[in-house]
């Protein structure tokens, strides 16, 4: 809520509604009742309007309730668990508009059915505290979801990017110099740039810029690449050129105020990502390499090489373009990471567009499927090298396969983790028509699973754990049957 105002309309909304759906009176059969237009009354109902003195006298005698009754701001028992929210920042915190729905929308929903929304905002909190979902992961689930919403494609953004191209006359690509975007910074933007050697400080190595606003000060870690640099620069462009106020500053990320910020550190990273890699250009390239008959590693790494240094950011510009610009809707992104001397695999990034794909990532330590590409590429990695490969991924429990390509490589900026990268398609009658070399003799069809725990594959050789979650599955379906069994005898008797 924006100030107590608006608390105390919403409230009163909430209230005269409840009031009238308690006599199963429809809007208009209350406005007939009072003489009030049913308008009138519908803004009250919605928090956009608070009725004077001689109204609600109307209001409360009507309905057959005091006068206190509807003024007080003390919620009933069903209406309880909002009254936290209706007074907190909820609104600002996560912007529900982003997903077509205000404040009205909830505030109905609440009101019609409270004891139901209760129940299913009790169950989130208890998910959340055994699962351990605090702040920071609930945000950037919402934000993924906002996403996905969205095809992950910001018209908006792309235009203005391309505008700001024109403007300054820039080419765009891996021959982007980063000088060029440190001049834009300083002149444009008054930034003052420096490079600082950030372990004196005491700091760890992921942490790759500051920025200190009130001088417009950016440092950045003296140990980043030149694709990294580029990057940064080219985001702090974006938060200028998007107006993006309420930010972090410093990356990677040490704590946020608010979901704001980690939204308008999303468009600032879709703007750098859009401004490093041209629409047009990786459009047209992709497409050529879709329509290629044959599968080739090195046909793979020349397109990314021909935009990039870097992989990732590659494979996360394709999440923009191919649903949106090409027209292939169902496709997942997962950046995975392995530890070094460890042999645990975790999802460090994921995206799933059009609805939830196979493999996603879960909160409890289960082991992903060895036989993923992107997993069988981060086992072969070796020192200082870049492995490109792909297969076709059949889920067999599920029925479904993708054609997944995946990228992997030794993260330059950590302790010595690598990471790989990986698109994946999901197979159906549209997108086969789409890629020429689905076919392609060097292409391996795989049978693959999410979890070794959830895993059907029988005598897996590179299983790391039983399926216990799956046989669990197979014990309650027996015992369902069994039940089923002695229901038909007695039936029969």
């Amino acid at each position: 809520m924006n100030s107590e105002s608006d608390f105390i309309k919403t409230v009163f909304g909430l209230k005269l509604k409840q009031q009238r759906q308690k006599k199963n009176w429809s809007l208009q059969d209350l406005a007939v009742k009072t003489g009030l237009s049913k308008s009138y009354l519908n803004e009250i109902e919605n928090g956009k309007k608070y009725p004077k003195h001689d109204k609600i006298i109307q209001l409360s005698e009507a309905l057959s309730c005091t006068f206190d009754d509807l003024v007080s701001t003390k919620l009933d028992k069903s209406l309880a668990p909002f009254n936290e929210i209706l007074q907190s920042d909820f609104f600002k915190e996560v912007p529900l508009e982003l997903f077509g729905i205000n404040k009205n929308n909830l505030i109905s929903i609440i009101s019609d059915a409270p004891k139901k929304v209760t129940a299913f905002i009790n169950a989130l909190i208890e998910i959340s505290q055994n699962y351990n979902l605090g702040k920071e992961r609930f945000y950037f689930a919402v934000l993924r979801s906002f996403q996905e919403l969205y095809d992950n494609y910001f018209p908006e953004i792309e235009e203005k990017v391309d505008l700001f191209t024109r403007e300054n006359q820039l080419q765009p690509g891996k021959d982007l110099k980063s000088d060029i975007l440190e001049a834009i910074l300083a002149e444009k933007f008054s930034y003052t740039i420096q490079s600082e050697d950030f372990e004196k400080y005491g700091t760890l190595d992921n942490l790759r810029s500051l920025f200190i606003p009130e001088k417009k000060l950016l440092l950045l870690n003296q140990k980043l690449e030149k694709d990294q640099k580029t990057f940064i620069l080219a985001k702090e462009i974006g938060f200028n050129v998007l107006e993006l106020k309420n930010r972090p500053n410093t990356y990677s990320w040490l704590d946020f105020g608010s979901f704001e910020e980690i939204l308008n550190n999303f468009y600032a990273s879709y703007f750098a990502g859009a401004l490093l890699i041209s629409k047009e250009p990786v459009i047209e390239k992709t497409a050529e390499f879709f329509q290629q008959n044959t599968w080739e590693p090195k046909s793979f790494e020349s397109l990314i090489s021909s935009f990039t240094h870097s992989p990732e950011t590659f494979y996360y510009r394709l999440t923009n373009i191919l649903s949106a610009e090409m027209g292939i809707k169902d496709l997942f992104y997962l950046c995975l990471v392995k530890k070094k001397n460890s042999d645990k695999i975790q999802i460090l990034k994921e995206l799933h567009l059009n609805h939830q794909q196979a493999p996603h990532a879960n909160a409890m330590n289960e082991h992903y499927c060895r036989r993923w590409i992107a997993v069988k590429n981060l086992g072969d990695l070796k020192e200082n090298e870049t492995l490109t490969d792909a297969q076709v991924s059949h889920y067999k429990d599920q029925g479904i396969s993708y054609l997944v390509i995946s990228t992997s490589q030794k993260n330059p900026f950590s302790d010595g983790s690598n990471r790989s990268y990986c698109l994946g398609i999901l197979l159906n009658s549209q997108t086969i028509k789409k890629i020429g070399f689905i076919k392609s003799p060097s292409l391996k069809t795989i049978n693959v699973g999410v979890t070794c725990e959830s895993c059907s594959i029988p005598d897996c050789e590179v299983r790391q754990a039983p399926p216990v979650r799956l046989e669990k599955e197979h014990f309650n379906m027996s015992m369902k049957n069994a039940v089923e069994k002695i229901r038909k005898t007695f039936d029969d008797i």
